[in-house]
């Protein structure tokens, strides 16, 4: 049994906020079955998409463990309002739910200090580790304990308008590296007037794609930060060279992942979006009509780079600590997140790159021919994902405690600077160090 809510309105919380209170987990509840025998777990999302993947993983693990049925409480809020609520029920002690979905930017404000809030999950996860991806547990782990289960690895690829593309003149199977994606853009633009690829300025996804690509981080070996570093510097410089040749132009929005940019898309105002590989379901949910268009292909790459590609973007799910049912929450959660059958239902219900590896080898899965995300694009997902398998790497600076300044004053001021205002490179990256260290006092 599971139930799932949208969030009331910040001023309706405010009138009922001792109700609520009364409602979350934590403290508020001495925890155990109710008189049905269930666990109520209370559970916030900020993406309605995950709370009914999470229903359907609750009812599985109900008919799988009769002894220890869940009942799921699901509370979906907007993205920034939930994230604030949970520091401020963190703060406070009060009002926590049972479990919370926190985004991979976020995570860092939940994880700092020797007691943090979020329960450690180590135990719960080793009955799946060894098919897990372990670089996106990393993501959510500190000081050799895990505290949040990955949603997908998030490789990026690239996702074409072929339809659109071939109109060009334009072949995308002969890009392999950036220098490609630019010439292919420029070409582009010339024949068609239209843009190819994006300069986003509200997501910062390109910069720490390339940076690590070149193996190269945000960050000093002590930890402090080091946004102007060379390689950096390099990142940004291609990306804006690439945007003043034409080959990429802003977005509405600034970002291909927002609603005004889902229309943009859809009407073919771009042709080339560089991406998470969780980037399928944004297709398949909000752009329709690019249904049999798209080809999905791997990420540019740097040429003589170390890595083909990173994870991006990604959701750690957490147990709080003070929950009095945590243990149940962390078993289930394990099951939810970790194991193969949930491992599955990521791809065919999320359309997502599972963490759980021997899914992607599964090509009665990953292949199916009723599956929509097959159904959508032109290529199948992982036959990309599998030609870049052994080459995925991991970009240290999204654990670091400081990464959620880098990615504030990134998509607040740097990209602007550098992708609307015309700024140097160099120039925006040596103010945005300087300020950081203001900030952060380092």
């Amino acid at each position: 049994m599971t139930r799932m809510r949208r969030a009331m309105s910040l001023t309706a919380l405010a009138a009922a906020g001792a109700m609520l209170t009364a409602c979350g987990g934590g403290s508020a509840d001495e925890g155990g079955p109710g008189e049905d025998g269930r666990y109520s777990l209370d559970m916030w999302v900020f993406a309605e998409l995950h709370g009914t993947y999470y229903e359907q993983m609750a009812e599985q693990w109900n008919e799988a463990n009769p002894d220890r049925p869940v009942d799921l409480n699901i509370t979906v809020y907007p993205y920034d309002e939930m994230h604030n609520k949970l520091q401020l029920a963190v703060n406070s002690g009060t009002g926590l739910p049972d479990l919370v979905d926190i985004e991979v930017n976020q995570f860092s404000n939940f994880v700092q200090g020797d007691n943090p809030p979020l329960a450690d999950l180590t135990q719960a996860a080793e009955p799946y580790r060894d098919e897990i991806v372990e670089a996106r547990l990393d993501l959510y782990s500190r000081n050799g304990m895990v505290y949040g289960y990955p949603t997908h690895v998030g490789a990026f690829v690239a996702f074409y308008n072929n339809a659109l593309l071939e109109e060009a003149g334009v072949d995308y199977t002969t890009i392999e590296t950036w220098e490609d994606f630019q010439e292919a853009g420029q070409q582009y633009h010339e024949e068609t007037g239209n843009a190819f690829g994006v300069a986003s300025t509200a997501v910062n996804f390109m910069t720490p794609l390339m940076v690590g690509q070149l193996g190269g981080n945000l960050f000093n070996d002590d930890g402090t930060v080091a946004v102007n570093s060379p390689e950096a510097v390099e990142a940004l410089e291609l990306q804006q060279e690439m945007l003043e040749s034409g080959a990429t132009s802003t977005i509405p929005g600034g970002s291909p992942d927002i609603e005004e940019a889902y229309g943009a898309i859809n009407d073919g105002n771009f042709a080339a979006i560089v991406y998470p590989a969780w980037y399928t379901s944004r297709f398949v949910d909000y752009m329709p009509d690019l249904s049999g268009d798209i080809a999905i292909a791997p990420a540019p790459v740097m040429e003589g780079g170390e890595y083909d590609t990173i994870g991006g973007g990604g959701t750690g799910t957490a147990v709080i600590a003070s929950s009095p049912d945590a243990e149940i929450a962390a078993d289930w959660l394990a099951f939810a997140k970790l194991s193969p059958e949930a491992n599955v239902a990521v791809w065919e219900v999320l359309g997502f790159d599972p963490v759980n590896m021997a899914v992607w080898e599964d090509q009665e899965v990953t292949h199916a021919e009723d599956n929509e995300y097959n159904q959508y694009f032109q290529t199948n997902l992982f036959d990309v994902l599998n030609e870049v398998q052994g080459n995925i790497g991991h970009f240290d600076g999204f654990t670091n405690p400081a990464w959620p300044a880098i990615d504030d004053i990134f998509t607040t001021v740097t990209l602007t600077e550098v992708f609307e205002n015309g700024t140097p490179a160099q120039d925006a990256l040596d103010q945005t160090q300087a300020d950081l260290q203001n900030q952060l006092g380092q």
